[in-house]
Order: structure tokens, then C-alpha cells, then sequence
């Protein structure tokens, strides 16, 4: 039986679990605290920050390769490791690029992959408001990232980041249409395959739904599955890694940014999916073949449940109303805290056909349940 040793124990690497058991694999998860998500599906646990590289050097003797499920990790401290023979799928190398922000944009721009215009925070020009400010490290959901929309805003920003020891890039505003994403596996011997496109609706930088299939045109779809596989081939990833990006009102296809792991806007495949995200990355890393991405159902809406308050509740009754809406399948990350923005769970609602009334109105009916007493109280 293959152990897979996971750095990052939060509700991505908990929701392999299931799949684990089904494909006779072993988890071994690198985490701070008990309380994380994966710990309860775990076959054991090393105890430490996911930077701490001298505990990976302990989930190495107790796996047989080691794979991420976040991007926050210190690769040069992991690079000693993978020297002395430790298997990390995908390998530094393909990690390597995508860390920090700016040199993803480098990377993309030189493959030829349409990104926005970008800049250091070191060298930046005269841009037209609104413009992108973006942590290059450790940003995520929101965090990290600002639009600044006047001189002032910015004049106020530069004073505050100055004082901090963060680096920071500039970007272009993209006025686009549509924020779109694809999830994407390469395996060990090279084959990849592709979930449909979805498209993410977003607020406040982060997800608050997916709805897919996207409606783009069959052009658009084949021009973001296009770039999908260039990335993958290019790092020689072996995994599955999320792609996010927008659409402009002209139809022009952007790369907003990639993450080297499972991701949130692959969510609907444990339940719209003949193999979802979670059973794939499995797969990929345990050089298995890859698994079937098509859907089982024409469409599927899913919604992220975000905390709305700071508390301890586990919300029963609230989870018990969402799971009677029909085709609904409801996934709760066993987190001991809610505040404003975490991510405590999602739901997926499988439908019969991509209309966006029906959409609009499923999404009203659970964002209605779930913020319920978020707007009594407002």
C-alpha cells in the first residue's frame, strides 16, 4: 500500500480521503494544529508548520512521496530533501515559477500566454486607475490583493507598504465579462486531462460560486484547454493544478493566476464528475492512470459557505435546510472557528440544464438559508 505524505492539512487534503480508501492509499498529512480538517482522515500526523522542512524530513520516512496542498511552503529549504531522493509530485522545479506572483507573470509572458500588463512594485509607470496591487507571496482569497481605484488610495497604499517586509507587483485592471477557471491533471508518464471550464463568481477577491459548464463558445473552451496544456507540459507537472482567468467583453482569453494544487473551483467534481479533483491528484502522484473528468449531470451550481461572524457554531440546523434542496450534496470542513470570509464548507446543486434563471434562483435559495442570520443581525 503507497503512503502519500501531504504538506497542508486543510479541508483539500480532507477531502482526498474518501478517495484514498477507494484507491487502497495510505495519507500521511503535515499540519500545525489537531484541530485542522485532515487530521481526522489522516493514517498518521507530523505536527508543523508546512515550511518547516526539517518535519518534512519526518513525513518522508513515513511516506512514499510527498505531495502539497497548498503554495506556501519554503522551497529552498525542501530543495536539500528532494536532493537527498524524496519524491515530491509535482517536482520543486515545477513549483519553482509560481510561488511568488511576479515571477508567475514572468514565466507565462514568456510562453506566450496572454497575461495583463504587470509590473515590480520597484519599477512601476504612469497606469490609468483602477489598477491591481498583489502581495507576491502568501496571498490567497482576497488576502494580499487590493484595487486601487484614485491617486489618494494608492498614495496611501505605497505609505503603508513600505513599512512592511512584503513584496508587492502591479496590474493592469481588466474590465472583464466573465472570471473563468479549469482544472487540469498531468500524470507521470505525460498524459493530461482537463474538467470543464467554469465559470467563478467572485466577491471581494474571494469565491463565492461555480457554475458549470461555462457558457463560452467552443472557441473559447478550446483556447483555455489550449493553455492548460502548455502550462502543464511546460513544468512537466505531475498533479492537478487550477487555472484561473477572465474573459474581457471583446472575448479576449487573460491568465489571472495558477495554483500548483487541488482547487476551490474544482469543488463540484466530488459529485458532478465520473473522477473528481481529489481522486485524480491521487492518482497522478501514485502514477495511476488518470481517471474519467466528464460530467455525470449537464450542469451543477456550487457555493462556497463562508463565515459571516466570529464563533464557534457548527450551524446544524442551517446545514440540515440546505441539504433538502433537491440534487444538493453538501460538504462540511469540520473547522472549529467561523469568521468573516473562512471557507467552513460548500454545497453542489446538480441540475438538468445550464439556464441562468434557474441558476440565479438555486444560488438565491442557498445563499438565502446560509446568510439568513448574517441579515437578520445586519
Amino acid at each position: 500500500m503507497k503512503r502519500i505524505g501531504i504538506i497542508g492539512g486543510g479541508q483539500l487534503a480532507l477531502m482526498m480521503g474518501e478517495a484514498a480508501k477507494s484507491l487502497g492509499l495510505e495519507l500521511i498529512v503535515q499540519t500545525p494544529a489537531r484541530t485542522d480538517p485532515a487530521v481526522a482522515i489522516a493514517q498518521d500526523v507530523v505536527l508543523a508548520s508546512v515550511e518547516d522542512a526539517v518535519a518534512t524530513g519526518v513525513l518522508a520516512t513515513k511516506s512514499d512521496l510527498i505531495t502539497f496542498e497548498n503554495e506556501f511552503v519554503n522551497l529552498d529549504a525542501l530543495y536539500g530533501l528532494e536532493k537527498q531522493g524524496v519524491c515530491f509530485r509535482p517536482h520543486l522545479g515545477a513549483l519553482a515559477p509560481l510561488l511568488d506572483k511576479y515571477h508567475q507573470r514572468c514565466y507565462l509572458r514568456d510562453l506566450n500566454l496572454p497575461v495583463p500588463r504587470f509590473f515590480p512594485w520597484v519599477n512601476w509607470p504612469d497606469l490609468a486607475f483602477p489598477l491591481v496591487v498583489k502581495a507576491r507571496r502568501h496571498g490567497y482569497d482576497g488576502q494580499g490583493t487590493f484595487i486601487i481605484d484614485n491617486h489618494a488610495s494608492f498614495s496611501n497604499l505605497v505609505n503603508q507598504v513600505d513599512k512592511k517586509p512584503v513584496e508587492f507587483l502591479i496590474e493592469e485592471f481588466v474590465p472583464f465579462t466573465k472570471e473563468l477557471a479549469i482544472v487540469a491533471a498531468r500524470s507521470v508518464k505525460g498524459e493530461i486531462v482537463t474538467y470543464p471550464v467554469v465559470e467563478t463568481q467572485q466577491e471581494k477577491q474571494v469565491c463565492r460560486r461555480v457554475i458549470v459548464p461555462a457558457d463560452i463558445t467552443p472557441n473559447q473552451e478550446d483556447q483555455i484547454v489550449a493553455i492548460a496544456r502548455k502550462i502543464l507540459t511546460s513544468l512537466g507537472v505531475v498533479g492537478v493544478f487550477g487555472i484561473e482567468l477572465f474573459i474581457t467583453a471583446g472575448g479576449k482569453i487573460l491568465i489571472n493566476e495558477i495554483a500548483p494544487r487541488t482547487h476551490n473551483s474544482g469543488h463540484f467534481s466530488l459529485d458532478a464528475c465520473k473522477t473528481s479533483q481529489f481522486e485524480q491528484q491521487l492518482r497522478a502522484v501514485a502514477g495511476m492512470d488518470l481517471g474519467d473528468t466528464s460530467l455525470t449531470f449537464p450542469a451543477a451550481v456550487m457555493v462556497n459557505l463562508l463565515g459571516y461572524e466570529e464563533s464557534h457554531n457548527e450551524y446544524f440546523q442551517i446545514r440540515e435546510k440546505l441539504a433538502t434542496i433537491p440534487h444538493s450534496h453538501l460538504h462540511w470542513y469540520g473547522k472549529r472557528e467561523s469568521r468573516p470570509g473562512r471557507k467552513l464548507g460548500h454545497i453542489t446543486i446538480l441540475v438538468e440544464e445550464l439556464n441562468r434563471e434557474s441558476i440565479e434562483q438555486i444560488i438565491c435559495e442557498v445563499e438565502s438559508i446560509w446568510y439568513a442570520r448574517n441579515a437578520a443581525d445586519g
